[in-house]
């Protein structure tokens, strides 16, 4: 959102966030999309570097919108690997001769344990397994179709030789 307000005068800051804000956390990803293209269609004439910044990685912002509503706060909000960062940073300000691999992996580990521990309280249900299943489906596919490969179902590859020696 800092990227956009810096590329918008500060009088129309305010609207734009909360229209930009909508369409992140909308209920759909067909929603998000109708209300980005009301954004578009708004504000592309008078501020095309603001509208080229919010539709650059659009998509990947409304992603969490394909999982499970109960997920979606985890999901949007968790950056792993950022959180590691700071984690490595914080840790080693008080460390300041921690030189070496083995004393930054250490305190690595623990933020990913820590991470693990956070996603172990977000429940699964049965009917979210179903969605989270039909979701790999999705992905594949759309995977297929935008590299042009044809991947194996999970039988083929579960009945696959892992040897080409008869006798092992």
């Amino acid at each position: 959102m800092r990227n956009l307000a810096a590329k918008l005068p500060e009088e129309g800051w305010p609207e734009f966030k909360v229209r930009a804000q909508a369409a992140y956390q909308a209920p759909s990803r067909a929603i998000a999309r109708e209300l980005a293209a009301g954004v578009v269609a708004d504000y592309g004439r008078d501020h095309e570097r603001a509208i080229a910044c919010f539709m650059d990685d659009f998509e990947a912002c409304i992603a969490h919108l394909r999982f499970p509503v109960t997920h979606r706060r985890a999901i949007r909000t968790t950056n792993l690997l950022e959180r590691l960062f700071v984690e490595e940073r914080r840790r080693l300000k008080i460390i300041p001769n921690a030189f070496g691999e083995k004393a930054v992996i250490k305190p690595m580990f623990g933020a990913l344990a820590r991470a693990a521990e956070r996603w172990r309280s977000v429940k699964v249900t049965e009917f979210e397994r179903r969605q989270l299943t039909a979701i790999r489906i999705e992905l594949d596919q759309e995977y297929e179709t935008q590299v042009g490969l044809k991947m194996k179902s999970s039988k083929d590859a579960a009945q696959a030789k892992i040897s080409s020696n008869s006798r092992t």
